[in-house]
């Protein structure tokens, strides 16, 4: 899912730029416009619900400091996590490509900020503009990318490397800190195992000395060793959202 892709082009003259959302950060003076008088900073907290199964959504989401999870619950309640959406992009775009809605859960795995926008606003600022719809189009097409690559991660990868993996794309997200909170139940549904297993590969990535993992909070103490303990289904989601930003 995304990654701290490359530096974003530089915002034009006049137009203020403190957006912390890379894809809000990456419009032209007049896309921003259009969106602005519209956008409200929420907080969210761990756990909140974004959006339900088949329901469609009334706002989109552009993470700051949060982190969103997509997560497909089953009949006999298990879970798994398809994809996170973190500062790279926006959760809610089943109202940008159609009127169908998601199958999927959004909530909110990492508490921070966002900034909520109403739909049928973000549908009349892309009637409007070309650019903006060509930008959430490659942004769609980078959300596709990262579900397809999880999806032969999760069936060819081991526990530990697609530990990793998640792992550094929630660090990519965090804004900078090294530290940051992650219960077993959400690990548990990143990695689509038990709680045994998610117990399992954190304390191999501890034993390395490459995290600290207590009580929900997870400190990165070696990102390069993190790096080289995944897979390479991280740097492929990486390259992608680092390409929609060029």
């Amino acid at each position: 899912m995304a990654t701290n892709p490359a530096r974003p082009r530089r915002p034009e003259k006049g137009v203020a730029r403190l957006q912390a959302n890379q894809l809000l950060r990456a419009l032209s003076a007049a896309d921003y416009a259009l969106l602005v008088p519209h956008l409200r900073r929420v907080p969210l907290a761990v756990g909140e619900i974004i959006s339900r199964p088949r329901a469609r959504p009334r706002h989109a989401y552009f993470p700051e400091t949060a982190v969103l999870s997509l997560i497909i619950v089953m009949e006999d309640g298990a879970a798994v996590e398809a994809a996170t959406v973190g500062n790279e992009g926006v959760a809610g775009l089943s109202a940008f490509l159609g009127d169908g809605a998601m199958s999927s859960q959004c909530l909110a795995q990492i508490a921070g900020d966002a900034q909520r926008l109403p739909v049928v606003a973000l549908a009349a600022a892309v009637a409007k503009s070309p650019a903006l719809d060509a930008l959430l189009r490659r942004y769609a097409q980078a959300f596709i990318n990262q579900l397809a690559q999880s999806v032969a991660c999760n069936r060819l990868h081991s526990i530990d490397q697609r530990c990793a993996r998640w792992l550094l794309m929630t660090h990519d997200r965090v804004g900078g800190g090294d530290a940051f909170d992650l219960t077993q139940e959400f690990l548990s549904f990143m990695l689509g195992v038990r709680r045994e297993g998610v117990s399992a590969a954190s304390r191999s990535l501890q034993q390395l000395g490459i995290i600290r993992y207590r009580r929900g909070h997870i400190s990165v103490l070696d990102r390069p060793a993190l790096e080289r303990a995944s897979c390479e289904c991280y740097a492929e989601t990486r390259g992608d959202f680092a390409q929609l930003f060029r």
